[in-house]
């Protein structure tokens, strides 16, 4: 599979996050067909040529933190578009409990 269809194997997956709910690197990873390119998956998601359509702000750490390097402006934004789509969050971490898709 070339890079660029790799990554757009990964942006269909990340379209598929419903509102409201958040999904790892590692689960798209694991939806894009190889559960340990989870880095690929951030950089595909730094890259993404998307924004509006591919719904990269949906996308966290394991534990639930945000993108320190958010590409769309910053760990803030990301933070406030999580929020308004209602999405919980314990302190600086999304509540996993609550808003973590569950795909497996």
């Amino acid at each position: 599979m070339s890079h660029e269809s790799l990554y757009e194997h990964i942006y269909q997956s990340v379209k598929m996050i419903p509102r409201g709910k958040v999904a790892t690197y590692g689960d798209i990873a694991w939806l894009s067909g190889n559960a340990k390119m989870a880095r690929v998956v951030g950089n595909a998601l730094h890259r993404n040529p998307y924004p509006g359509v591919v719904p990269c702000h949906r996308v966290v750490n394991s534990q639930g933190r945000l993108a320190e390097a958010f590409v769309f402006g910053g760990i803030n934004r990301q933070r406030e578009m999580l929020e308004a789509e209602g999405v919980s969050f314990v302190g600086e971490r999304v509540d996993m409990q609550q808003s973590h898709w569950k795909i497996k």
